[in-house]
């Protein structure tokens, strides 16, 4: 049981047993498909759960030198990386950090294979592809929307791939089910079937929210187990983030005033959707807030007001079963993956802890933030 009392306001608190739950699954997703998952550090990098995660999943996938090296040093193994583009300063530092290079152009691939030729040639290189296809509407999220940057469409590769590319990647799923892979890989092999029987690796990227509780993973086996029947020189690899932290933990927050305008109330928050929670502003998606609802007529309602002097930094509205009292806790769910990696300290807001809650039942902060964090930012 969770004391809430013991955990500092605001505070990022994953719960190590539905970790530990998700872990379990993904692994046995991955020993019955006979494939290889990694973890995406994009989506989650809380690398002092690392030690958790290696007792079930050893690898992981990059997208600059930073995650590649923290792959090495924390993962304790290389990285799968892919970025849109590499430069000269960073490539060598990619190089030593990585078992896998993805180039997201045949041009950078021209420009960097010499360099991996010269380092002995011991990183397998590939090229990401684009299907032109996705089930993604948001356009944000969409890899393959008309003229998007990620990717080379299967017009521009010819017959043969170019020497020295043993793999394709191809990433067009967000928060996607197993029917949508099913239709994607359809894609896949209709544009670029010509080149599956002769590379050694496929990675399909991330997006597969095999986690979620409507998932269907005996669906996504059989599909996996089919198309390695199909292609049994391929090595099949799959690299979802949120999967891993999917519902694995919470942000506390702390009511600090509630402020009325017209009817409308808004219980603002010590913490913030612009600095904290920014999916929630640029998806859009409207978080859950436990013991709280949707607007209900009759019951209290509030907007929750970030701490941020953004007028937008808002969202609503929420009921509760008794009003909002200053000091209240408001316990947002299902906010580990893609928080942490992409707040910021916008106005000075102090960034909310970092803590585990143990299966021991015992809170480990992680981290805490102070000024200096705030300061060194800044110049």
């Amino acid at each position: 049981m969770i004391d809430f009392e013991k955990i500092p306001s605001p505070c990022y608190v994953m719960e190590e047993r539905l970790l530990r739950k998700n872990l379990l699954l993904i692994r046995q997703v991955e020993e019955q498909a006979c494939v290889n998952i990694i973890l995406a550090f994009k989506a989650f990098a809380m690398w002092k759960a690392f030690p958790i995660i290696r007792e079930y999943i050893p690898y992981s996938t990059a997208s600059s030198k930073y995650e590649a090296q923290l792959a090495f040093e924390e993962m304790g193994s290389l990285a799968h990386t892919y970025s849109p583009a590499y430069t000269i300063e960073d490539f060598p530092l990619i190089l030593k950090y990585s078992s896998h290079i993805t180039f997201n152009s045949l041009s950078q691939f021209e420009r960097f294979h010499p360099m991996v030729k010269v380092g002995g040639g011991k990183v397998s290189c590939g090229i990401r592809i684009n299907p032109e296809y996705s089930v993604v509407e948001t356009d944000l999220y969409n890899p393959t929307a008309p003229g998007s940057r990620m990717g080379v469409i299967s017009d521009l590769l010819g017959d043969t791939l170019p020497e020295g590319i043993e793999g394709l990647h191809f990433h067009a799923l967000c928060e996607s089910s197993s029917y949508d892979l099913e239709k994607m890989l359809k894609i896949v092999e209709k544009r670029f079937g010509r080149f599956l029987p002769t590379i050694k690796w496929l990675n399909m990227g991330g997006g597969h929210l095999m986690t979620c509780k409507d998932y269907d993973t005996a669906h996504l086996i059989s599909l996996l187990q089919s198309f390695k029947a199909r292609y049994p020189n391929l090595e099949i690899i799959m690299e979802p983030g949120s999967a891993f932290a999917w519902q694995t933990g919470f942000l506390l927050t702390t009511v600090v005033d509630i402020i009325e305008n017209h009817g409308i109330k808004t219980a603002i928050i010590d913490a913030s959707f612009t600095c904290h929670m920014p999916d929630c502003l640029e998806m859009p998606y409207k978080p859950a807030i436990r013991n709280a609802t949707d607007a209900v007529e009759g019951k209290p309602t509030y907007r929750i007001g970030g701490n941020s002097c953004l007028s937008g930094d808002f969202m609503g509205d929420w009921s509760f079963d008794r009003p909002l009292n200053v000091g209240d806790k408001i316990i947002f769910e299902d906010m580990i993956h893609y928080t942490i990696v992409k707040t910021n300290m916008f106005n000075g807001i102090p960034h909310p802890s970092i803590a585990l809650w143990s299966r021991n039942d015992e809170l480990i902060i992680y981290k805490t933030f102070g000024y200096e964090d705030y300061k060194r930012r800044n110049s």
